[in-house]
């Protein structure tokens, strides 16, 4: 039996143990880059979510984008209309990148009366109402295109599928005890269950965004950025929450090889993928009925009892050289330790 030591050569060896050092080089490099971005992104246009662009006709109406936005068609097609002539019309395909270059109100139109003009060249220009804009057309950014992509595609369905085919693939193999799975008979890393409690976490947030502050994200989905500075504070801690899970993933990517033979470290890191995959999509339903606030409290309670657990083992096994609680029979290779 080879006892921990003191309290500090304990919380030392824990860290060790749990690859937080690897953690934390993950998160200053990540740190480093993400301010880099944000001084970058101060030397330009102002990111104040409020300043929110306005028509010079017409300053009573504010939007998320101004004249000379850049947007990128994903419909099949659309017809702009040549205001003021009638019945005239330049037709666009899918693909076809325009420009702002007017908005316009017409009150007569009940289906919608802010109108906007858009350019695809000199020849093809034409007018459209505001709403057939932000539905079918995307701003010319990549992270634009991924939001409107995920939001407006059946992807969503597939990874669902995907997920339910692997978790029953992998809960089988547990039973017969042949791989890890996260929190059950899992690895001896409490990342796992940390990186599952971010996912759910950013998942909560997303959703109490649209629930409390739609203006907010959409705001970020015309001005779209991976840096959480100089951003409003909610949807930082958003943005924030994505790269502390993703330093994370690599956490656990490194115990998982640590601990396990390649194959096994594979399908347990899908099955890792997997449980993120059922927490995100859990949360975003049970917090649309204001039920996964409950479900987020109860999920930090049993994180931090997982925590307490592992920094409850007193001693290591003298074999295999896993933690244990207190002397005895080792329950992981079944050595005895006097």
């Amino acid at each position: 039996m080879k006892p921990m030591g003191s309290n500090i050569l304990n919380v030392r060896r824990l860290l060790q143990k749990h690859g937080i050092g690897l953690l934390l080089l993950n998160l200053l490099i990540i740190s480093i880059a993400l301010a880099s971005c944000g001084q970058h992104a101060g030397k330009g246009e102002s990111a104040d979510w409020q300043g929110l662009a306005t028509d010079s006709t017409k300053p009573c109406q504010q939007r998320h984008y101004a004249v000379n936005s850049n947007f990128e068609l994903f419909d099949d097609s659309i017809l702009l209309e040549r205001l003021p002539i009638k019945d005239s019309y330049a037709l666009l395909h899918k693909g076809d990148q325009v420009v702002v270059a007017e908005f316009d109100v017409f009150p007569a139109d009940s289906i919608d009366s802010i109108w906007v003009k858009l350019a695809h060249s000199e020849e093809i220009q034409g007018w459209v109402r505001e709403k057939e804009l932000i539905e079918f057309f995307v701003p010319t950014d990549s992270i634009s295109e991924a939001i409107y992509i995920f939001s407006h595609t059946h992807v969503s369905y597939f990874i669902i599928i995907f997920a339910l085919f692997v978790v029953m693939l992998i809960v089988r193999a547990f039973r017969r005890k042949q791989l890890k799975l996260v929190y059950f008979n899992d690895i001896d890393s409490i990342y796992p269950v940390l990186l599952c409690l971010i996912v759910s976490f950013s998942a909560t947030l997303y959703e109490s965004m649209q629930l409390f502050a739609p203006d907010m994200w959409q705001y970020f989905y015309f001005n779209p950025t991976l840096s959480p500075f100089k951003t409003p504070f909610i949807l930082g801690i958003f943005l924030a929450s994505f790269w502390v899970s993703l330093a994370v993933f690599i956490a656990v990517i490194d115990d998982s090889f640590k601990q396990l033979r390649p194959i096994a470290a594979i399908f347990y890191l899908l099955g890792v993928m997997s449980a993120c995959i059922f927490c995100y999509f859990f949360f975003i339903f049970t917090t649309h009925y204001y039920i996964g606030y409950l479900f987020m409290a109860a999920f930090i309670a049993l994180f931090i009892r997982r925590v307490i657990r592992s920094v409850g083992y007193k001693y290591c096994c003298g074999k295999c050289g896993k933690r244990i609680k207190s002397k005895g029979i080792c329950p992981h290779c079944g050595t005895e330790n006097i």
